[in-house]
């Protein structure tokens, strides 16, 4: 009989997780639809005494499921972390808003104070930040240390929404004489643009108490970063800056030069693919060079860096004992500049700190190069121009003069991507402004790991299904392996390694395929060194996700 009931309680473990007052059904794939779905969950939440974190990653939650569990979370005063990312998979994103309305209304009436809030990978766009505006604002946040909103497809309107919220938060807290002292802020792929940006860096500068800001790919340009550099600035305890894979320029990089002047307490700088050119770079290496003391790593890959710049910032790093990396790939040099730029590290005695220049794009062509896109910061302003005298044309033919010259120098709000590709127009398509490509890209990354994400997890539900085969032959396709069969590989970009990364972090995407591939990507293979940054980011992604199972 004892042994019958060890048994059913090692089940019970092996299946939920219990630890330091945490529930956690992470991973396990559930389809929780409605009350009756979640009716063991809620249970195990009401007898958990002491609750303070939930994780529900990796399951498919809908409303009336989550009305459930939030019933459950009413008398949890303890509560404080919730690890919600990745559960609406498979969901009506107009499902979303009232199940995170539902959860954060149980949050704030069990008087919780959380600390950690974590809704990433579930493109809820700005409805769904819409779902956890009342949260955000409430007492409930006062505590918050941590906000994680990874790849939620919030563009600019789910941008201003967080910003308010967060500013409502801190100035509301700060009466109560306990500001909110938001340390951790994710917010990648989630389409901000300038406007979203210059949003959160007024929320940000109010705050000053971020340590770790992550906001890769997010099609900022010189403006946005600009704002986002006077934000940090006021964060003296600011540690990690993570802008990868947005627009600085000269400008964005010479205004975030002077703000890292103010900031001692830096260790890792990520600018990489961010455009900071010669003259950006220059400015970085100045700053660095008179200052970051505990500068670890420091990406300014990507960025059309000529080879005096670059050994600019080999230069600037000499004396900075911290330092673990050094990322200059994928610029401007030329084979001379890589070798000059080799030599220069190894004078330094610090040669292994420099990563890998395979990707390097050679020297410019002509002065022209250089400069050829001195004109693009300002280019969005030159469409916006051209744009208001194309609608003044066609309003004074409509409307025969009757507009006044004050609303015909007024240009209307640009569409967002999906209005263009929805119906798309040459207006439509100028409108999106100078980072019209930049926008279409990521917008079609959404809706190809959306497909992907949907067949594959079709497929691995399906009972006759070969998992083995299947990451065998994408083994294959990649180069990384044989084929018997001979089959040829595919010519393989970055995109394919970024669909991958987002593959793998699946719930339905078995954990021994997750070892096998980080096996063979941690091999040396010169068939994907063309991807640079997006190889070094699967390797990172699955030894994070194997380490994790």
């Amino acid at each position: 009989m004892a042994s019958d009931i060890v048994a059913q309680l090692a089940d019970s473990l092996a299946k939920t997780g219990v630890e330091d007052g945490e529930l956690s059904y992470k991973g396990q794939g559930r389809k929780l639809d409605d009350a009756q779905s979640v009716e063991e969950i809620v249970k195990e939440i009401q007898d958990f005494e002491g609750l303070q974190a939930l994780r529900l990653e990796g399951n498919t939650v809908g409303v009336e499921a989550a009305q459930a569990i939030a019933k459950a979370l009413e008398t949890k005063s303890d509560f404080k972390r919730c690890y919600w990312s990745d559960m609406f998979t498979g969901r009506l994103r107009s499902e979303i808003p009232p199940a995170l309305n539902s959860l954060g209304d149980a949050l704030m009436l069990a008087g919780a104070r959380l600390t950690v809030l974590d809704l990433s990978d579930n493109a809820f766009g700005p409805d769904g930040v819409k779902g956890i505006e009342n949260l955000l604002k409430s007492t409930a946040c006062f505590t918050l240390q941590e906000l994680r909103l990874n790849n939620c497809g919030m563009g600019i309107g789910g941008g201003k929404i967080l910003a308010a919220s967060l500013t409502h938060c801190h100035k509301k807290s700060s009466a109560e004489a306990s500001p909110l002292s938001l340390k951790v802020f994710v917010a990648g792929r989630n389409r901000l643009e300038n406007d979203g940006a210059t949003a959160l860096a007024q929320a940000f500068q109010l705050m000053g108490s971020l340590e770790e800001v992550h906001m890769p790919q997010n099609g900022i340009n010189h403006a946005g970063i600009t704002a986002l550099a006077s934000a940090m600035q006021q964060n003296k305890a600011l540690r990690i800056l993570n802008l990868n894979d947005n627009t600085f320029t000269e400008k964005g990089a010479i205004a975030m030069a002077q703000a890292l002047k103010h900031l001692a307490s830096v260790q890792v700088i990520n600018f990489g693919d961010c455009l900071v050119r010669p003259a950006g770079a220059k400015a970085i290496a100045e700053t660095v060079s008179e200052g970051l003391p505990i500068l670890k790593e420091l990406n300014l890959s990507y960025g059309e860096i000529t080879e005096e710049a670059a050994l600019a910032v080999a230069q600037s790093v000499k004396g900075k004992d911290k330092l673990e990396k050094l990322d200059l790939n994928g610029n401007c040099l030329g084979e001379d500049g890589c070798v000059a730029l080799k030599d220069a590290m190894e004078s330094l005695n610090m040669g292994e700190i420099l990563g890998t220049l395979s990707d390097d794009e050679g020297e410019p062509e002509d002065d022209e190069d250089e400069d050829e896109d001195d004109d693009e910061e300002d280019l969005e302003d030159v469409d916006e121009e051209e744009l208001e005298e194309e609608e003044e044309e066609e309003e004074e033919e409509e409307e025969e003069h009757s507009t006044s010259k004050k609303a015909t120098l007024s240009a209307p709000r640009p569409p967002d991507v999906s209005s263009f590709l929805s119906f798309p127009s040459p207006d439509k398509l100028l409108k999106l402004g100078a980072n019209r490509a930049l926008l279409i890209e990521q917008q079609f990354l959404i809706i190809f790991l959306t497909v992907t994400d949907a067949l594959l997890r079709k497929a691995y539900s399906t009972p006759s299904f070969q998992g083995c085969s299947f990451v065998s032959s994408l083994l294959v396709l990649l180069g990384l392996i044989k084929s018997e069969d001979k089959v040829k590989p595919v010519l393989v970009v970055p995109g394919h390694l970024h669909a991958l990364e987002h593959v793998v972090q699946q719930d339905y995407f078995p954990e021994q395929s997750v070892a096998v591939l980080e096996a063979f990507m941690s091999r040396n293979n010169k068939i994907l060194e063309s991807c640079g940054n997006a190889r070094i980011t699967l390797q990172t992604t699955l030894q994070r996700v194997k380490s994790e199972s």
